[in-house]
């Protein structure tokens, strides 16, 4: 029989194990230089289909979501939703029995966590109310539960049976370097190396889902305060440019809250609420966060670690969900970011390329240390992702329009002022003119590293609102303009050291790119070629280093020639004293 308790917390998420070990073909070189277990068969990927070309996006002429649609649609199923710890052995069958008593199921998906977890969508949002209503605190033996109505479960056996599990698992984590190198190594082109690499980062619909109902178990808690509360996840989880793993960044919505309180008049009455007033928003913000993050760390069931961050610039909560795995961020005052994952998410699903693209600059930035998790004078993968958008728009014709461009074809409902910033743009992807641009990846991975290789960063700033070149306003290295808060360097934290050092690896790369236009090695020769060539560590002896080993090699030379003078110059200067010593002597 199953019994389901409410459950104060979980595991973080682990990596599955691979069901079997193949074979592998890829050369010793590779797995020297990456450590990270996992091996995969030339057979996966020929069950791929392959990439070939890739298309523009706009081939299929079906209607796509707006932003505002996708994030309703994706709040309402998760809504429906509820998170279960479930034991380790158990029929899968005999679980989703149990489960229907309470109504229809919708979809379901089981992941690993130290532990094994299930989300369970039900057709209907009263079903979850229904599995509630028969779900009971559990008993403490030595201490208190905290009694709180979650949509995070605990499932039991009352009678334990030896019954062997055969439930199959989603992954939640990218792949290994040595999977995702076997995998790039034995497709049949540059562009299908990129789509490859796209497909095995990018967040799955599983995981999708897995955020979305994050936030909705965060709304739940926030809820107890302001009831009309929305909590939307932003970036990299919702603008079709997250990977596997990455944080997730979440948004406090008081908007209809703020709302209820316009003013409604009743004949000659005016009824309003009693609040207490502080000096600011951003005061407000604070001691909105200050009660949710306490109610996170006390009552929020799997959320630990919980940080309050209130003086940044952006205010925020810091926490580990730890059931989902997720690293959250909570802020509620951060408007403008929920709307660059909007525009992020247009230009992403304007032509399929885009996406493609960006995930291979940002891994070969990855393997080379060009950007960090942690906060510091790297690159950050935003300032990636504007380089990329900015570079498509000056393709000849544009690939991507630029922000101006969206601004001219918004219409009324489009309009949007945030903090006195102008965040217009269309929102209906279908007004947007396609591309007549039919470059292949290959060719813009090459032109992009040529591109920023030789660009005057001394001297410009890349703006994709208009999509040129303009004059630096200040004399930060690299200088990328806000698309929304204008008079911001979104790139102000990189030194000119990391900016060198991606000129150099961009050069590098173009260089061994080019090479391999006349000297592509075949599949079976087990060379790293492509994509693969330019993830591995840097070797001295190409592209642009080569001009600084030529030119280290010349010091060294003027070096040793000057000692060598002075050398000589000192014997001489010995020897004449020695003989005028001799001479007084005599």
């Amino acid at each position: 029989m199953l019994l389901i308790m409410a459950v104060p917390g979980a595991g973080l998420l682990t990596r599955l194990h691979l069901c079997a070990q193949r074979r592998t073909r890829v050369q010793r070189l590779i797995v020297r230089l990456l450590s990270c277990p996992g091996t995969v068969a030339e057979d996966l990927r020929r069950d791929e289909q392959p990439s070939g070309i890739v298309e523009t996006g706009f081939e299929d002429k079906i209607p796509r979501k707006r932003f505002s649609e996708m994030q309703n649609e994706r709040r309402e199923q998760a809504q429906r939703t509820v998170l279960i710890h479930c034991p380790e052995k158990i029929s899968e069958n005999k679980f989703l029995k149990y489960l229907s008593q309470h109504g229809p199921i919708n979809n379901h998906f089981f992941y690993e966590s130290f532990g094994l977890y299930a989300v369970v969508e039900f057709c209907r949002k009263e079903s979850v109310g229904s599995l509630q209503n028969g779900t009971h605190t559990p008993n403490m033996a030595m201490e208190t539960a905290i009694p709180f109505r979650s949509r995070f479960l605990s499932l039991k056996l009352k009678n334990q049976t030896s019954e062997q599990s055969c439930i199959q698992s989603s992954n939640q984590l990218p792949p290994s370097n040595r999977k995702l190198f076997e995998l790039i190594c034995y497709a049949e082109s540059i562009d299908d190396q990129l789509n490859t690499l796209l497909k095995e980062f990018q967040l799955t619909e599983e995981n999708t889902k897995l955020r979305y109902l994050t936030c909705s178990l965060i709304e739940d808690i926030a809820a107890a305060y302001f009831p009309d509360c929305v909590v939307r996840p932003f970036g990299s989880s919702v603008n079709t440019f997250g990977k596997l793993g990455c944080d997730l960044d979440m948004f406090l919505d008081l908007d209809e809250t703020r709302n209820l309180s316009t003013r409604k008049t009743s004949g000659n009455f005016l009824m309003e609420f009693q609040v207490k007033n502080v000096p600011s928003e951003r005061i407000a913000t604070q001691k909105i966060l200050s009660v949710i993050g306490e109610c996170l760390d006390h009552f929020g069931p799997g959320c630990v670690g919980v940080q309050k961050i209130l003086n940044a610039r952006c205010p925020l909560v810091r926490f580990s969900h730890q059931a989902s795995g997720f690293q959250c961020d909570l802020t509620t005052n951060n408007k403008i970011a929920l709307t660059s994952s909007e525009l992020l998410y247009i230009y992403g699903a304007l032509d399929s390329r885009v996406r493609a693209l960006v995930f291979g600059i940002r891994c070969w930035a990855r393997a080379h240390s060009l950007t960090s998790s942690i906060p510091g004078a790297w690159i950050t993968n935003f300032s990636l992702t504007m380089m990329v958008i900015f570079f498509l728009q000056r393709r000849s014709p544009p690939i991507l329009p630029t922000l101006d461009s969206l601004k001219t074809l918004a219409d009324a409902q489009d309009k949007c002022i945030i903090e006195g910033n102008n965040c217009t743009f269309v929102r209906d992807l279908n007004r947007i003119k396609p591309s007549g641009n039919t470059e292949t990846l290959e060719l813009l991975l090459k032109e992009f590293f040529e591109y920023f290789g030789n660009f005057a960063f001394n001297k410009n700033s890349i703006n994709i609102r208009q999509g040129k070149e303009q004059n630096k306003p200040d004399s930060s290295p690299l200088y990328i303009q806000n698309p929304f808060e204008t008079s911001l360097n979104i790139s102000k934290n990189v030194s000119q050291s990391q900016l060198q050092k991606f000129v150099d690896l961009a050069q590098e790369s173009a260089w061994i790119l080019q090479q391999e236009d006349t000297h592509r090695p075949s599949v079976s020769s087990n060379q790293p070629w492509g994509l693969a060539a330019i993830l591995l560590p840097s070797v001295p002896n190409r592209g642009s280093l080569t001009k600084k080993k030529r030119k280290r090699s010349a010091n060294e030379r003027v070096k040793n020639l000057l000692e060598s003078l002075k050398s000589n110059r000192t014997a001489n200067f010995t020897e004449t004293n020695e003989k005028r010593t001799i001479s007084t002597q005599t």
